[in-house]
């Protein structure tokens, strides 16, 4: 009797977990239940759809196409970089910039299958239905410059250049060394240190660990990151502007915010500090800026990598956090470092 309590107590348990585990399904867009659609999309090869947005001047005139990869918890309308080729660049240097949302995230459909390779396929794909020509640039910020390491690894042929805007690391990239990585993995907050453990090992308790009240969730979903006193400074700054985070995760927190850390945290199918330069004919070149200041991405690990990839051009902001790239000037420094090859002090910058 007692056996068959134990028993009927562990399947209790289990069906629990299992249903604690499970996400709700994603939202579709445009269905009766769903949120409407507020974009235009294009239909991707294996009938999803992804959602852009296009700025600058008309892409048949510009002399430099980009495509911009947003971070975690953002959208296509992210501002920084929209704000500077209008305003300062599209029309005298020629610059086309269209911003997309990721799968999951906004108007573009979930992809359950997502990874680094998939997401740059995506990225070709978009290229070639607006008819960017057969190569474009792409900028990606926090955890959008992830994606570029995958563009770089899956399509390095289709780029003009590459910027990598302080690109959230993954701490279990096979050549970082076990202390560096261990240091700097530990100046993370205790909850985020906990879900990105989760994240990593287990995974499929993903959605669990961010959505139950025993033990703090990610600081980044609970919209309470570890940012710098500059960053804090930006953010005020930006209060009269709208962030629309219900737009954001319309489609739902897992295929958004939770996926992204699965992939981002996950066992990548390569190592950046693998590949080779793309440029070697100094046709193009790629580009990684950070701030030394930055809480949520170490700058001892940038610093690592642009060590052991000499051919990135390293881009070290003193006194900056992880959201420099929204301070005066920033956003067309980098613009120019990466189409015009230009070089600007960082002090000048960041001052």
């Amino acid at each position: 009797m007692f056996k068959k309590i134990i028993l009927v107590l562990l399947i209790g348990f289990l069906a629990w977990v299992y249903q604690a585990a499970r996400s709700p399904p994603p939202r579709i867009c445009g269905s009766p239940a769903g949120p409407p659609v507020t974009s235009t999309r294009i239909k991707l090869r294996d009938g999803r759809r992804l959602a852009y947005k296009e700025h600058g001047v008309p892409k048949e005139k510009a002399k430099y196409k980009i495509i911009f990869v947003h971070g975690f918890g953002c959208s296509r309308h992210d501002l920084a970089f929209a704000t500077s080729v209008e305003l300062g660049m599209a029309e005298g240097q020629g610059v086309y910039f269209v911003s997309f949302d990721r799968p999951g995230y906004g108007d573009s459909d979930p992809d359950p299958k997502r990874t680094l390779k998939s997401v740059a396929m995506d990225i070709e794909e978009l290229a070639d239905q607006l008819e960017l020509g057969s190569k474009f640039y792409v900028i990606g910020s926090s955890m959008g410059g992830q994606q570029v390491w995958g563009c770089l690894k899956y399509i390095p042929h289709r780029l003009s250049g590459a910027t990598l805007i302080a690109p959230v690391i993954n701490y279990w990239w096979p050549r970082f060394p076990a202390k560096i990585s261990a240091e700097a993995y530990y100046q993370q907050y205790p909850q985020d240190q906990w879900a990105l453990r989760v994240a990593h090992y287990t995974p499929w308790l993903t959605y669990w660990w961010n959505t139950q009240k025993w033990f703090p969730a990610s600081s980044a979903i609970a919209q309470k990151p570890k940012f710098s006193r500059q960053d804090l400074e930006l953010i005020s700054k930006l209060r009269g502007i709208k962030h629309d985070r219900a737009h954001v995760t319309q489609r739902g927190e897992f295929e958004s915010l939770h996926r992204d850390l699965m992939v981002g945290f996950g066992s990548w199918e390569f190592d950046p500090m693998d590949l080779k330069n793309p440029f070697l004919d100094n046709e193009g070149s790629v580009h990684l800026w950070q701030g030394d200041e930055d809480g949520l991405v170490p700058v001892t690990l940038q610093r690592h990598i642009a060590e052991k990839l000499p051919w990135i051009h390293y881009h070290e902001l003193p006194g900056a956090g992880h959201l420099f790239s929204i301070a005066d000037g920033v956003s067309e420094a980098i613009l120019k470092a990466l189409l015009l090859g230009e070089k600007e002090p960082v002090e000048e910058i960041t001052d």
